[in-house]
């Protein structure tokens, strides 16, 4: 089964990520469809466009947008899946709903994005325990060089949870300026993933 234009996958795991072990006990997280946080965005590549060539190969593990998954309910209240939705578990997806890959246990960002791991605040002043706009990159499209300390524009970032860490995905364009790297630096990384 082979798409023009579209990839088709299927979700890694579950559709939603509702809930989090927690020794040997399960927390639930959330109830609804609504929480676009609690969409699944990890997806497996059942089969590539024909189309046209890219970087992302059958079976490569690749990050989506949240919306692939996810379930709404239409102005009669019934619930529907989205309209990317094919059938038996699987969805078809647009190239620029891809943001990176993974093969052989190793992420790469697609061109045009970057994943920019946030920073403690050094502020003291500051009630932030982040600084704002400002991060560590973590995977590059190659504009910018991992472990650069780079700044970005506001509004430009979008939170993903990616193997325990939070990350920003940023456009790489929206990246403006490159600080110069001390080391000292720490990153944030909440108690709570």
């Amino acid at each position: 089964m082979k798409s023009v234009f579209n990839f088709i996958v299927k979700p890694l795991n579950e559709r939603y990520k509702n809930s989090k072990k927690i020794n040997d006990k399960e927390l639930i997280l959330n109830t609804d469809i609504y929480q676009h946080k609690f969409v699944s965005r990890e997806a497996k590549v059942i089969s590539v466009p024909t189309a046209f060539k890219n970087k992302i190969k059958k079976d490569d593990v690749v990050l989506i947008h949240h919306n692939v998954f996810r379930r709404f309910t239409d102005i009669r209240g019934v619930e529907k899946d989205s309209k990317n939705y094919y059938k038996d578990n699987m969805y078809f997806v647009y190239y620029d709903q891809i943001f990176a890959y993974k093969r052989n246990n190793k992420w790469k960002a697609l061109d045009g994005y970057c994943f920019i791991k946030p920073i403690c605040n050094d502020n003291v002043y500051s009630t932030e325990k982040e600084k704002p706009l400002v991060g560590i990159v973590k995977y590059s499209d190659g504009t910018v060089n991992v472990n650069d300390l780079v700044g970005f524009r506001p509004s430009s970032e979008y939170e993903f949870i990616l193997e325990g860490e939070r990350l920003y995905r940023v456009k790489s364009n929206f990246i403006t300026i490159k600080y110069e790297y001390q080391g000292e630096e720490k990153e944030y990384n909440p108690s709570w993933l």
